[in-house]
């Protein structure tokens, strides 16, 4: 199984719960958020409302006020004017004066003991208030004001009634009876009519008017008298009852304000902006936690799919800090060493260096911290293991940068290449036994010359042999002595031919040095010229041999040369074979210096080599001959 299969399998049952989770608390902090804003809305507007209402109360009570004070300085008025005669001109004047300065009196009676008007005097900025009523007519609501007025000894008010004007409208009044005491008896009775219109307008401020309707009203809801520009709007109201000896007016104060609105209202308005601006940052804000969220999962993605190939690679990972401490190590790395990431992890000298290498490992990594020393590529070292096993890695060094381009550290890759170093192994053996079996196989090719080589010894050993055990048969012979020597020196010479032929097939046969060797490029020629003029002897083919002087010794695999010599040199007097003229069956064996070394030449008067067998001719295996 891959590792995005592996991730395909076990993260996203973890990124959807995570998923859920965050938009549920996103949904109650929506929630919350709304709950909160409409509440301090409402709260708002509730504060907006109460405000409104305590002023309107706080109208009431101030209006209220101002009535009290106005009827009492009206009834101290009147009180004063009891001390002058009413019938004489200084009571006339005064309450002339009085209805002048008092705009909500509009008329002052002297009335006997038996109630009956004596004297009355009307305002002058009107006409005559019972011009169209006559005064007899409301003479109950009078005679019940006075009536209560002898009894406690104080002024008393009458209940309310309409009077007509020319105007065709008319005002609402009360009557004020103030008892005139002579001698502790009552002698007579002062009336004032009040018009309540003009009390109401006289007591409200002109600030207050221009913002609220101020009435007098009955306890069914009757208007009595207005004051006030606007007209109310009914939601914000305030009542106030003036409590009079004899007279309760009730007080009704009502604002032109209706209901708040969100966005005329300043305390309003400034909560909706915030709160519209808190909801756009909080629109922001999850957009903004969103993509933290995809880039939280791209980053849990992408670290598990890491994770995922450090532990399927077979690649050994090891990191380092810019001091030499351990700082990662991914788990076939610590199968390969065999020691755990715990123990591997801030050590500076690894338990898995040899304690043999450890000077040269510190020197080189030290080298390698203070950057005299560049990466390297395929730098071989020897790693041991906990039980003292020692195997041979390979390891590729790079500078480890963060996300800003800073160097931190270095990051290396180790290769255990004990498998390949015992491939290697088996192969250079099967090559030596392959070119062991290719000698075999050119010496036993070469059967037949050598047996021809060899029979010509052997034959002249035997004649010699021959010869000399007939002359030793003739004694009479004076001259045996020399004759036999010469004929055992020619054996002795015979044999040794043939011991240097056995010698120099064994030798090709047997010879595999694996260490290379330092000797002079004649040897090599020398080494295979035995076997060459065998095959050359066969088929009539002339040997020269040029070799330049001087010439440097070389450091070579003695072994390998003599057999690509060797098979260059059989293969150019096979391509002469079909040459009539014996006079072009030449091969040259030649050894020249050149820059750097020596080269080897073998030239023969063949055919050549065709364009389509040149192209393969360094291919393993490829030959042109069918038993090749």
């Amino acid at each position: 199984m891959s590792a995005s299969q592996v991730l395909a399998l076990t993260s996203p049952a973890p990124l959807r719960a995570g998923r859920w989770q965050r938009v549920g608390l996103w949904g109650v902090l929506v929630v919350l958020l709304l709950v909160g804003q409409s509440t301090l809305v409402w709260l708002s507007i509730g504060y907006e409302r109460n405000r409104a209402q305590e002023k309107v109360d706080e109208v009431g009570v101030t209006v209220a006020a101002e009535v009290r004070q106005a009827l009492q300085r009206d009834r101290q008025d009147l009180q004063a004017l009891l001390w002058n005669d009413p019938g004489a001109a200084p009571w006339r004047e005064g309450a002339t004066r009085l209805l002048r300065d008092r705009r909500e009196l509009l008329r002052i009676e002297h009335r006997d003991a038996a109630r009956q008007p004596v004297d009355q005097i009307d305002a002058p900025y009107q006409p005559p208030l019972f011009a169209h009523l006559p005064r007899s007519s409301v003479e109950l609501e009078v005679e019940l004001a006075c009536a209560a007025a002898r009894r406690d000894g104080a002024p008393a008010y009458s209940r309310s009634y309409f009077v007509p004007q020319a105007d065709g409208l008319g005002q609402e009044v009360v009557d004020l009876c103030l008892p005139v005491m002579a001698g502790g008896q009552s002698s007579g009775y002062m009336v004032a009519t009040v018009s309540l219109p003009r009390l109401l307008a006289q007591a409200v401020p002109a600030d207050i008017g221009r913002d609220h309707e101020l009435s007098f009203v009955m306890g069914d809801g009757t208007r009595l008298a207005r004051a006030g520009v606007p007209r109310g709007a009914g939601v914000f109201q305030a009542e106030r009852l003036v409590d009079l000896p004899g007279l309760s007016l009730q007080l009704r104060v009502d604002s032109r304000l209706g209901n708040p609105q969100l966005i005329p209202n300043l305390a309003t308005a400034l909560v909706l902006g915030l709160s519209l601006a808190l909801g756009a940052v909080v629109l922001l804000l999850a957009r903004d936690v969103q993509r933290r969220a995809g880039a939280e999962a791209a980053l849990a993605e992408a670290l598990a799919f890491r994770k995922a190939m450090e532990n399927s690679l077979a690649t050994g990972l090891r990191a380092r800090d810019l001091q030499g401490r351990i700082t990662f190590v991914n788990p076939a790395f610590c199968r390969m060493v065999g020691f755990d990431a715990d123990t591997l992890k801030g050590q500076t000298t690894p338990p898995y260096w040899p304690p043999e290498l450890i000077d040269e490992y510190l020197q080189r990594q030290q080298h390698r911290l203070d950057g005299s020393a560049p990466p390297r590529e395929g730098d071989e070292r020897v790693f041991m293991r906990p039980d003292g096993e020692r195997f041979p890695v390979m390891v590729f060094e790079s500078p480890l940068l963060d996300g800003a381009g800073r160097h931190t550290g270095w990051m290396s890759a180790v290769l255990d290449i004990s498998a390949q170093r015992r491939a290697e192994d088996v192969l250079r053996q099967q090559q030596e036994r392959v070119q062991a079996t290719a000698r075999l196989a050119t010496v036993g090719e070469m059967a037949s010359m050598l047996s021809h080589e060899l029979n010509q010894p052997l034959a002249a050993i035997n004649s010699y042999a021959t010869g000399s055990l007939n002359l030793m048969d003739d004694p009479a012979d004076d001259d045996i002595q020399p004759a036999l020597r010469q004929a055992l020196g020619r054996i002795a010479e015979q044999a040794g031919r043939a011991g240097r032929v056995i010698k120099s097939v064994h030798d090709f046969v047997r010879r595999r040095e694996q260490a290379h060797e330092v000797l002079a490029p004649s040897e090599l020629i020398d080494a295979v010229m035995p076997l060459v003029r065998l095959q050359a002897r066969k088929s009539g083919t002339r040997i020269s041999v040029d070799i330049a002087q001087p010439l440097p010794r070389v450091r070579c695999d003695r072994t390998m040369l003599e057999q690509v010599l060797l098979n260059l040199a059989r293969n150019g007097l096979q391509s002469m074979d079909g040459l009539a003229s014996a006079a072009q069956r030449e091969l040259v064996l030649a050894v020249q210096a050149v820059a750097g070394g020596v080269r080897f030449s073998v030239t023969d008067h063949g055919a050549g080599i065709a364009d389509e067998v040149a192209q393969r001719l360094f291919t393993p295996f490829f030959t042109t001959r069918s038993e090749g």
